[in-house]
Protein backbone atom coordinates (compact mmCIF):
# COMPACT_ATOMS: atom_id res chain seq x y z
CA UNK A 1 0.00 0.00 0.00
CA UNK A 2 1.14 3.70 -0.95
CA UNK A 3 1.70 5.84 1.62
CA UNK A 4 1.02 9.40 2.09
CA UNK A 5 3.74 11.40 0.29
CA UNK A 6 3.26 14.52 2.87
CA UNK A 7 3.27 12.49 5.36
CA UNK A 8 6.17 10.28 4.29
CA UNK A 9 7.87 13.99 3.83
CA UNK A 10 6.85 15.00 7.06
CA UNK A 11 8.24 12.33 8.91
CA UNK A 12 11.13 12.97 6.80
CA UNK A 13 11.86 16.20 7.68
CA UNK A 14 11.11 15.36 11.74
CA UNK A 15 13.55 12.70 11.95
CA UNK A 16 16.10 14.92 10.45
CA UNK A 17 15.84 17.47 12.86
CA UNK A 18 15.76 15.22 15.63
CA UNK A 19 19.05 13.93 14.16
CA UNK A 20 20.53 17.01 13.98
CA UNK A 21 19.37 18.24 17.41
CA UNK A 22 20.90 14.86 19.17
CA UNK A 23 24.27 15.64 17.56
CA UNK A 24 24.29 18.99 18.30
CA UNK A 25 23.39 17.69 21.86
CA UNK A 26 26.68 15.64 22.18
CA UNK A 27 28.57 17.82 20.36
CA UNK A 28 28.50 20.15 23.79
CA UNK A 29 29.63 17.48 26.41
CA UNK A 30 30.59 18.65 29.70
CA UNK A 31 34.11 19.85 29.84
CA UNK A 32 36.50 17.54 32.31
CA UNK A 33 38.29 18.78 35.33
CA UNK A 34 41.96 17.74 33.82
CA UNK A 35 43.44 15.25 36.37
CA UNK A 36 46.65 16.52 36.55
CA UNK A 37 44.58 19.59 38.37
CA UNK A 38 42.54 17.24 40.39
CA UNK A 39 45.30 15.62 42.27
CA UNK A 40 47.31 18.97 42.54
CA UNK A 41 43.90 20.04 44.12
CA UNK A 42 43.30 17.08 46.41
CA UNK A 43 47.05 17.09 47.83
CA UNK A 44 46.95 20.95 48.57
CA UNK A 45 43.05 20.17 50.68
CA UNK A 46 44.60 16.73 52.26
CA UNK A 47 47.87 19.50 53.07
CA UNK A 48 45.55 21.84 54.73
CA UNK A 49 43.45 19.19 56.88
CA UNK A 50 46.87 17.86 58.11
CA UNK A 51 48.83 20.45 58.89
CA UNK A 52 46.74 23.43 58.64
CA UNK A 53 45.68 23.91 62.08
CA UNK A 54 48.93 23.16 63.69
CA UNK A 55 49.99 26.69 62.36
CA UNK A 56 46.50 28.74 63.32
CA UNK A 57 43.73 27.51 65.15
CA UNK A 58 40.84 27.29 63.11
CA UNK A 59 42.47 26.74 59.91
CA UNK A 60 39.65 24.19 59.32
CA UNK A 61 36.82 26.46 59.74
CA UNK A 62 37.25 28.78 57.32
CA UNK A 63 35.34 28.39 53.67
CA UNK A 64 37.82 26.75 51.14
CA UNK A 65 36.11 27.27 48.17
CA UNK A 66 38.41 27.24 44.80
CA UNK A 67 37.79 28.62 41.25
CA UNK A 68 40.21 26.97 38.97
CA UNK A 69 41.01 28.99 35.98
CA UNK A 70 42.07 27.04 32.67
CA UNK A 71 42.51 28.35 29.41
CA UNK A 72 38.62 27.68 28.07
CA UNK A 73 36.74 26.80 31.40
CA UNK A 74 36.32 27.89 35.12
CA UNK A 75 36.02 24.75 37.76
CA UNK A 76 34.26 25.31 40.90
CA UNK A 77 35.36 23.22 44.08
CA UNK A 78 33.95 23.20 47.79
CA UNK A 79 31.67 26.28 47.34
CA UNK A 80 28.11 25.78 48.95
CA UNK A 81 26.36 27.88 47.02
CA UNK A 82 27.33 28.43 43.54
CA UNK A 83 25.85 31.69 41.26
CA UNK A 84 23.73 30.34 37.89
CA UNK A 85 26.54 30.89 35.72
CA UNK A 86 27.39 27.15 36.70
CA UNK A 87 26.77 24.10 35.37
CA UNK A 88 26.99 20.89 37.87
CA UNK A 89 29.86 17.96 36.50
CA UNK A 90 28.63 15.60 39.52
CA UNK A 91 31.11 14.57 42.70
CA UNK A 92 34.43 14.40 42.50
CA UNK A 93 35.74 11.21 45.18
CA UNK A 94 39.01 12.14 45.00
CA UNK A 95 38.40 16.36 45.95
CA UNK A 96 35.15 15.29 48.17
CA UNK A 97 33.44 17.75 45.93
CA UNK A 98 30.42 18.39 44.46
CA UNK A 99 32.27 20.32 41.11
CA UNK A 100 30.81 22.95 38.84
CA UNK A 101 31.71 24.75 35.77
CA UNK A 102 31.38 27.77 33.44
CA UNK A 103 33.83 29.58 30.40
CA UNK A 104 36.14 31.19 31.40
CA UNK A 105 35.81 34.43 32.84
CA UNK A 106 39.00 35.37 34.85
CA UNK A 107 42.40 35.60 32.97
CA UNK A 108 44.30 31.72 33.28
CA UNK A 109 47.20 33.34 35.20
CA UNK A 110 45.17 34.86 38.09
CA UNK A 111 45.88 34.41 41.78
CA UNK A 112 43.81 35.96 43.84
CA UNK A 113 41.17 35.40 46.98
CA UNK A 114 38.22 37.44 47.26
CA UNK A 115 34.22 37.20 46.98
CA UNK A 116 34.53 35.53 43.47
CA UNK A 117 30.94 33.64 43.88
CA UNK A 118 28.21 34.56 45.11
CA UNK A 119 29.71 36.90 47.46
CA UNK A 120 31.57 33.56 49.49
CA UNK A 121 35.29 34.70 49.63
CA UNK A 122 37.01 32.34 46.60
CA UNK A 123 40.63 31.43 45.54
CA UNK A 124 40.73 32.47 42.19
CA UNK A 125 43.38 30.73 40.84
CA UNK A 126 45.16 29.43 37.02
CA UNK A 127 46.83 25.98 36.69
CA UNK A 128 50.48 25.55 37.33
CA UNK A 129 52.21 26.23 34.17
CA UNK A 130 49.83 29.40 33.67
CA UNK A 131 50.90 30.94 36.95
CA UNK A 132 54.18 32.06 38.86
CA UNK A 133 54.21 29.08 40.47
CA UNK A 134 55.07 26.86 38.02
CA UNK A 135 55.40 23.67 39.54
CA UNK A 136 52.84 21.10 41.20
CA UNK A 137 54.28 21.31 45.05
CA UNK A 138 54.72 25.48 44.97
CA UNK A 139 51.56 25.78 43.66
CA UNK A 140 50.00 23.86 46.29
CA UNK A 141 51.57 25.68 48.91
CA UNK A 142 50.46 28.70 46.73
CA UNK A 143 46.83 27.61 47.53
CA UNK A 144 47.41 27.37 50.50
CA UNK A 145 48.60 31.10 50.92
CA UNK A 146 45.62 31.67 49.24
CA UNK A 147 43.79 29.59 51.84
CA UNK A 148 45.31 31.41 54.56
CA UNK A 149 43.37 34.95 53.25
CA UNK A 150 39.96 33.04 53.31
CA UNK A 151 40.87 32.27 57.11
CA UNK A 152 41.82 36.51 57.27
CA UNK A 153 38.53 37.40 55.87
CA UNK A 154 36.62 34.90 57.46
CA UNK A 155 36.98 36.54 61.19
CA UNK A 156 34.04 38.20 62.17
CA UNK A 157 34.69 41.68 62.02
CA UNK A 158 37.53 41.57 59.38
CA UNK A 159 35.97 43.84 56.91
CA UNK A 160 34.45 46.43 59.12
CA UNK A 161 38.45 47.03 60.95
CA UNK A 162 39.64 47.45 57.10
CA UNK A 163 37.32 49.91 56.61
CA UNK A 164 38.07 51.36 60.14
CA UNK A 165 41.70 51.91 58.96
CA UNK A 166 40.60 54.47 56.60
CA UNK A 167 42.71 53.74 53.84
CA UNK A 168 40.38 53.48 51.05
CA UNK A 169 40.01 57.31 50.09
CA UNK A 170 36.81 56.54 48.59
CA UNK A 171 38.16 53.38 46.42
CA UNK A 172 34.89 50.97 46.92
CA UNK A 173 36.60 48.40 44.75
CA UNK A 174 39.46 47.04 47.14
CA UNK A 175 42.43 48.32 44.67
CA UNK A 176 43.86 50.61 47.22
CA UNK A 177 45.05 47.58 48.91
CA UNK A 178 47.60 47.28 46.06
CA UNK A 179 47.41 50.66 44.50
CA UNK A 180 47.53 53.01 48.07
CA UNK A 181 50.52 56.02 47.74
CA UNK A 182 52.77 54.72 49.49
CA UNK A 183 56.10 57.01 49.75
CA UNK A 184 58.24 54.11 48.17
CA UNK A 185 60.51 56.62 46.40
CA UNK A 186 61.24 58.83 49.47
CA UNK A 187 65.49 58.45 49.97
CA UNK A 188 64.33 59.04 53.85
CA UNK A 189 62.12 55.99 54.16
CA UNK A 190 64.48 53.67 51.48
CA UNK A 191 67.21 54.34 53.54
CA UNK A 192 65.52 53.15 57.14
CA UNK A 193 64.04 50.55 55.00
CA UNK A 194 67.04 49.06 53.67
CA UNK A 195 68.60 49.24 57.87
CA UNK A 196 65.80 47.89 58.96
CA UNK A 197 66.16 44.89 56.63
CA UNK A 198 69.54 44.46 57.11
CA UNK A 199 69.30 44.41 61.17
CA UNK A 200 66.12 41.92 61.00
CA UNK A 201 68.88 39.72 58.70
CA UNK A 202 71.54 39.88 61.55
CA UNK A 203 68.64 38.84 64.15
CA UNK A 204 67.75 36.08 62.43
CA UNK A 205 71.33 35.03 61.42
CA UNK A 206 72.13 35.26 65.21
CA UNK A 207 69.21 33.07 66.64
CA UNK A 208 70.74 30.34 69.07
CA UNK A 209 73.87 32.72 69.79
CA UNK A 210 74.41 34.91 73.12
CA UNK A 211 74.14 37.75 70.51
CA UNK A 212 70.48 36.94 69.52
CA UNK A 213 69.38 39.51 72.16
CA UNK A 214 70.99 42.25 71.25
CA UNK A 215 70.66 41.66 67.49
CA UNK A 216 66.89 41.64 68.42
CA UNK A 217 67.42 45.24 70.46
CA UNK A 218 68.85 46.67 67.53
CA UNK A 219 66.22 45.51 65.44
CA UNK A 220 63.63 47.14 66.79
CA UNK A 221 65.12 50.14 67.74
CA UNK A 222 65.32 50.22 63.96
CA UNK A 223 61.55 49.15 63.27
CA UNK A 224 60.75 52.47 66.32
CA UNK A 225 63.17 54.46 63.52
CA UNK A 226 61.36 53.43 59.95
CA UNK A 227 58.27 53.92 62.01
CA UNK A 228 59.31 57.94 62.48
CA UNK A 229 59.80 58.65 58.47
CA UNK A 230 56.16 57.64 58.07
CA UNK A 231 53.06 59.30 58.47
CA UNK A 232 50.25 57.82 60.38
CA UNK A 233 48.37 56.55 57.02
CA UNK A 234 51.47 55.29 55.60
CA UNK A 235 52.82 53.41 58.55
CA UNK A 236 48.88 51.46 59.14
CA UNK A 237 49.11 50.91 55.03
CA UNK A 238 52.45 49.44 55.53
CA UNK A 239 51.26 47.32 58.71
CA UNK A 240 48.70 46.07 57.16
CA UNK A 241 50.28 44.83 54.05
CA UNK A 242 52.66 43.19 56.61
CA UNK A 243 50.10 40.90 58.82
CA UNK A 244 48.02 40.73 55.40
CA UNK A 245 50.57 39.51 52.67
CA UNK A 246 54.04 38.77 54.37
CA UNK A 247 52.27 36.67 57.26
CA UNK A 248 50.65 34.76 54.37
CA UNK A 249 54.14 34.55 52.94
CA UNK A 250 55.45 32.84 56.77
CA UNK A 251 52.54 30.36 56.70
CA UNK A 252 53.70 28.90 53.17
CA UNK A 253 57.24 28.39 54.40
CA UNK A 254 55.72 26.91 58.11
CA UNK A 255 53.55 24.33 56.29
CA UNK A 256 56.45 23.44 53.73
CA UNK A 257 58.42 22.62 56.69
CA UNK A 258 55.89 21.06 58.96
CA UNK A 259 55.10 18.82 55.16
CA UNK A 260 58.60 18.17 55.41
CA UNK A 261 58.79 16.78 58.84
CA UNK A 262 55.79 14.94 59.21
CA UNK A 263 53.82 14.51 56.40
CA UNK A 264 53.44 11.86 53.25
CA UNK A 265 52.18 13.28 50.01
CA UNK A 266 49.89 11.23 48.27
CA UNK A 267 50.88 8.53 46.03
CA UNK A 268 49.58 9.95 42.76
CA UNK A 269 51.12 13.71 43.89
CA UNK A 270 54.73 11.45 44.39
CA UNK A 271 54.25 10.59 40.64
CA UNK A 272 54.10 14.01 39.06
CA UNK A 273 57.08 14.57 36.70
CA UNK A 274 57.53 18.59 38.28
CA UNK A 275 56.78 17.02 42.12
CA UNK A 276 59.34 18.32 44.45
CA UNK A 277 60.07 17.13 47.62
CA UNK A 278 58.76 19.95 50.65
CA UNK A 279 61.71 19.49 52.16
CA UNK A 280 63.53 21.28 49.38
CA UNK A 281 60.84 23.71 48.99
CA UNK A 282 61.07 24.63 52.64
CA UNK A 283 64.11 24.97 52.58
CA UNK A 284 64.23 27.03 49.02
CA UNK A 285 61.43 29.01 51.03
CA UNK A 286 63.64 30.44 53.74
CA UNK A 287 66.45 30.84 52.02
CA UNK A 288 64.37 33.29 49.16
CA UNK A 289 63.65 35.07 52.65
CA UNK A 290 67.01 35.30 53.72
CA UNK A 291 68.03 36.87 50.23
CA UNK A 292 66.01 38.92 49.21
CA UNK A 293 66.19 41.01 53.21
CA UNK A 294 69.65 41.40 51.57
CA UNK A 295 69.10 42.92 48.45
CA UNK A 296 65.42 44.32 48.58
CA UNK A 297 65.07 47.79 47.33
CA UNK A 298 61.70 50.03 48.11
CA UNK A 299 61.91 51.73 45.52
CA UNK A 300 61.94 49.41 43.10
CA UNK A 301 60.27 46.48 44.33
CA UNK A 302 57.76 48.10 46.12
CA UNK A 303 54.86 46.57 47.29
CA UNK A 304 56.41 43.24 46.95
CA UNK A 305 58.54 43.81 49.89
CA UNK A 306 56.05 43.24 52.44
CA UNK A 307 56.32 38.96 51.92
CA UNK A 308 59.54 38.23 52.59
CA UNK A 309 60.13 41.12 55.26
CA UNK A 310 56.59 39.97 56.93
CA UNK A 311 57.71 36.13 55.98
CA UNK A 312 60.76 37.19 58.19
CA UNK A 313 59.28 39.03 60.79
CA UNK A 314 57.05 35.52 61.42
CA UNK A 315 60.12 33.67 61.64
CA UNK A 316 61.55 36.30 64.31
CA UNK A 317 58.36 36.42 66.32
CA UNK A 318 58.68 32.52 66.42
CA UNK A 319 62.08 32.68 68.36
CA UNK A 320 61.30 35.59 70.69
CA UNK A 321 57.37 35.36 71.31
CA UNK A 322 56.13 31.68 70.64
CA UNK A 323 52.43 31.64 70.49
CA UNK A 324 51.84 34.91 68.99
CA UNK A 325 49.67 33.45 66.80
CA UNK A 326 46.81 33.61 69.17
CA UNK A 327 47.25 37.30 69.38
CA UNK A 328 46.92 37.69 65.40
CA UNK A 329 43.29 37.67 65.12
CA UNK A 330 43.09 39.52 68.31
CA UNK A 331 44.94 42.43 67.98
CA UNK A 332 45.00 42.98 64.13
CA UNK A 333 47.18 44.72 60.94
CA UNK A 334 49.68 45.28 63.47
CA UNK A 335 52.76 42.88 63.29
CA UNK A 336 54.85 45.07 66.28
CA UNK A 337 52.00 44.54 68.86
CA UNK A 338 53.69 41.11 68.85
CA UNK A 339 56.50 41.84 69.71
CA UNK A 340 55.78 43.50 72.57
Amino acid sequence: MTGNPHLSHFRLCLCTLLLSFTASTFSQEKPALPPLDCIRLAEAFRVGEQLGNEVWSGWDKAPFAVLLVTPEYEFLIRHPNPSSDFLPLGYDELLRSDVFYRNRVFQPNLLATFPAVNGLSTIVIGQAENTEARTSTRWVLTLLHEHFHQLQNSQPTYFKDVEALNLARGDQSGMWMLNYPFPYDSLVVKTAFAKLCSLLASALQTRGTELFRSSVGRYLEGRREFKSTLKDDDYRYFSFQLWQEGIARYTEYRIAALAAERYEPMKEFRKLPDFIPYRALADSLKKRIMDKLLTIDLGRDRREVVYPFGAAEGLLLDAINPGWQREYFRKKFDVEKYFR
